[in-house]
């Protein structure tokens, strides 16, 4: 069944690479989705929050890094004084009420992205269905929180938002149409109304009027699982020469083969297994797997801890992606906010 949906996402998005004779048939499917979605932004009326609002979003329906910009974002923000929180819906979360992320929380209830936002800045962060919801009971929770990241809820406008960064990943925009002829949520041209786009790992040409600024990102170290310890990848490439260890890197994201290229590119060799994006880890898919040493992304390592084999298996390293803001992004950001942070900012 994991296969399967492998094997069917990585068939959707070779369709949405091209403009091919399936995207074409679905094309009057799209204008049918492009219709509902105007109809339903014109009937809403977006609701405005005390502090200023930062939209991090994508117009690709699959993964394209928001959440590592998201909590770069954060962290930058914090270093200049700011005090951030981050709303949620949280993917596949079981939760219609506003609920609080914390660092114990069950990821199949307020989903793993958000878990892993809380785990890597522990700001106030909150999930609902709701984005406006969310804020507001964060808020309520936290006053002195002055800025709101809302992670991907560029789609989401019953929140009046100050600033909207449109992230671009390796995929880019596809083949350029909209669901499901093609991989869009909206068109190219809703880049032009966005303030920012953050290119991340994409070699696509953007035609767009909007700023756009490069995310720098990258390995350093890995973390034994079951142990917290800290190590070097080139360390662990060294030891792996030198003992004939086996390797494979296991990747429930939207881009596992970058996760992939991006581990053999410190010397490992690795055995690629992909896992279907946001992999529930219901079953443990390690202890099948034949290697000394087995690779894992930070996303994937918030959900396994529900199985106690997993967090004892001395092979597992999580992996933590390191992902640098462009300074300017930052100070564009802090320019056209300035006039809104509340006074009460120290």
């Amino acid at each position: 069944m994991t296969s399967m949906k492998v094997q069917l996402e990585s068939f959707l998005h070779k369709q949405w690479d091209r403009r091919g004779l399936i995207s074409w048939l679905l094309l009057p499917f799209s204008a049918v989705f492009m219709g509902a979605a105007k109809y339903r932004k014109s009937k809403t009326v977006p609701v405005k929050i005390r502090v200023p609002v930062v939209v991090v979003g994508n117009i690709y329906v699959g993964g394209t890094g928001k959440t590592p910009v998201t909590i770069a974002l954060v962290k930058e923000l914090q270093e200049r004084g700011w005090n951030p929180g981050v709303i949620s819906r949280g993917y596949k979360g079981k939760t219609d009420s506003p609920k609080e992320v914390l660092t114990i929380s069950d990821p199949d209830i307020v989903g793993d992205e958000p878990l892993l936002i809380k785990k890597s800045t522990n700001v106030p962060t909150f999930v609902s269905k709701k984005r406006v919801a969310a804020a507001e009971a964060l808020l309520k929770a936290y006053p002195e929180v002055d800025i709101l990241i809302s992670d991907d809820g560029l789609q989401h406008y019953e929140l009046q938002r100050d600033f909207e960064i449109a992230v671009i990943g390796a995929r880019g925009l596809g083949n350029g149409w909209v669901l499901p002829s093609g991989p869009l949520r909206e068109p190219p041209s809703r880049l032009n109304d966005v303030d920012a786009l953050v290119l991340n790992a994409t070699e696509d040409v953007i035609s767009s009027t909007t700023p756009r600024y490069v995310a720098t990102s990258g390995f350093t170290n890995a973390i034994q699982y079951a142990t917290g310890e800290v190590i070097s990848l080139d360390t662990l490439s060294k030891i792996q020469r030198k003992k004939q260890y086996s390797a494979a890197a296991v990747a429930g994201i939207a881009v596992p083969k970058r996760f992939f290229s991006m581990l053999r590119a410190h010397g490992l060799e690795v055995v690629g297994i992909p896992l279907p994006d946001h992999y529930d880890y219901d079953k443990n898919p390690f202890k099948d797997i034949n290697a000394d040493l087995i690779f894992i992304t930070e996303k994937d390592a918030v959900k396994c801890r529900k199985h106690e084999d997993i967090k004892r298996d001395t092979r597992i390293y999580v992996v933590p992606l390191e992902i640098v803001l462009d300074k300017f992004l930052i100070d564009f950001i802090e320019e056209k906010l300035s006039s809104l942070k509340p006074e009460k900012k120290a």
